[in-house]
């Protein structure tokens, strides 16, 4: 049975939830409500729905244009809003992305683990440093089996 993400109710009740009880749980109630939020924005940026809206936003602009004979004023119009979604979208996308790429890693370290042989060193390697990654790669290559 699934919930109305499509999550399985059986794989959500194995992870433990977070006790949101005494210091903090306001924090996590406002990181929750970000985290939705941004969810749900980027969801719906990527929409066509949102490109149509912006592309006419655009067409309306550039034909008001003759009418504002292209004035400073009807330039800093667009260059202000988009600046503007631009700026506050970079944090919500990022934070999609942070979710996703984090849960992606738990996902990779489980199956590492549940496999029997895998190096249970390679768990959480995303917190190496860079010249440690280097250093696990040459390894890769010298063992035959490069990285892509």
């Amino acid at each position: 049975m699934t919930d109305e993400h499509g999550k399985s109710r059986a794989a959500a009740a194995s992870i433990p939830q977070a006790d949101t009880r005494g210091r903090g749980s306001a924090r996590h109630g406002v990181m929750r409500l970000f985290d939705e939020f941004a969810s749900r924005v980027t969801k719906w940026a990527g929409s066509p729905v949102a490109f149509t809206l912006a592309f006419a936003l655009v067409l309306v602009w550039a034909i008001t244009g003759p009418i504002f004979h292209f004035s400073e004023t009807w330039q800093l119009v667009i260059n202000t809003g988009t600046t503007i979604v631009t700026f506050m979208m970079v944090f919500l996308i990022q934070q999609s992305q942070n979710k996703d790429c984090q849960a992606v890693h738990l996902k990779l370290d489980e199956l590492l683990h549940a496999m029997k042989g895998a190096r249970d060193d390679m768990i959480d390697i995303e917190s190496l440093t860079p010249e440690d990654l280097e250093r696990l790669g040459e390894q890769f290559k010298r063992k035959g089996r490069p990285l892509p």
